[in-house]
């Protein structure tokens, strides 16, 4: 069955609304909860990872709202046109989108590197992985990718399209030129964050699985001891259960968190590759159907992390599950 370039506009717009719509909507509603249950839980407020995960929510956020939004009224009214006004409203909204992508990659990396430290050396762990220090962390994260991501607020421009009487938000430059930028992006907050975090969860995978052995390993309480030893015998059970819980908990928060990189890694794949490609081809792929894939997955990973908290912690679910009894 042929298709004219209509029934695709059509059928991509479809899609597109429909899809992005959902993402935007689950995304904004997931990671805000994140955000606020961070704050009001007395339990998840204490431990510098959860902190992390607020930064990570709020530059989802600022994602879903300065990519995916415009995406679904590019694809609700016209596709390929800019919808969202003037120049200032392009240049922030690309500035905004790289500030969140770059942000979530370096959350990422900075709550793995904080896992690492808090199992991995457990003494150092005292001192470096607080709260006060992830806050101070977090400041510099959104610091440094507010100066790494500035040169976009001069590098891009709302275009009038004149036979159509509407406006693209578009590059100043030849796409050629902005090779070293989208280079160093894919570097600097893709690859060397995958690399990294694979070899520190590598890490933290060996040492809980020793801790499990030496755990296990472990000899049991004697029954056939006096009243004097069958006191030492269940304060030495109370211990032991205690450890193993403990372990079992950091063993199901370093799930969470590894699940949490695959997907980043997974969902980010598909774009990544599609503008490695377009800077180096002669001729650009440029599939309106792949490049709506492509940003689908994007909108996805920002979209699934409070479904994974839900789904891998408990605490997460208890603090959700008050939240919303609070709403209610």
């Amino acid at each position: 069955m042929n298709c004219s370039l209509t029934d695709h506009g059509l059928a991509i717009s479809f899609v597109g609304t429909s899809i992005a719509s959902l993402l935007f909507t689950v995304g904004i509603v997931g990671n805000i909860c994140v955000i606020l249950v961070v704050i009001k839980t007395r339990s998840l407020r204490r431990h510098p990872t959860n902190w992390y995960l607020a930064s990570l929510a709020v530059s989802d956020c600022i994602l879903l709202c300065t990519a995916t939004l415009p995406s679904i009224l590019e694809y609700r009214y016209s596709l390929g046109d800019w919808v969202m006004g003037d120049n200032g409203s392009c240049l922030a909204a690309v500035f905004l989108q790289y500030l969140g992508i770059n942000v979530s990659s370096l959350s990422i990396t900075a709550f793995s590197v904080e896992r690492y430290v808090a199992i991995c050396h457990p003494m150092k762990a005292r001192i470096i992985c607080t709260v006060s220090r992830a806050k101070k962390i977090i400041g510099m994260v959104w610091l440094f990718g507010a100066i790494y991501c500035a040169p976009w607020l001069f590098l891009t421009e709302t275009r009038s399209k004149l036979l159509t009487f509407t406006y693209e938000c578009s590059f100043k430059l030849k796409r050629h030129q902005y090779n070293i930028y989208y280079m160093s992006d894919l570097v600097i907050f893709y690859m060397v964050p995958l690399i990294g975090t694979s070899l520190l969860y590598c890490l933290i995978a060996r040492a809980l699985h020793f801790s499990t052995e030496l755990n296990q390993d472990n000899p049991k309480a004697n029954n056939n001891t006096n009243t004097n030893g069958n006191h030492r015998n269940y304060e030495y059970i109370s211990m032991t259960e205690a450890i193993t819980s403990t372990v079992a908990l950091r063993n199901a928060v370093v799930k969470m968190l590894a699940m949490v990189v695959t997907a980043f890694a997974i969902l980010w794949l598909p774009y990544r590759i599609f503008v490695v490609y377009n800077s180096f081809a002669k001729t650009p792929y440029t599939s309106l159907w792949f490049l709506t894939f492509c940003r689908l997955m994007v909108y996805c990973n920002s979209a699934i992390n409070p479904i994974l908290y839900s789904l891998m912690s408990a605490k997460f679910r208890i603090a959700f599950y008050q939240l919303f009894k609070c709403w209610g």
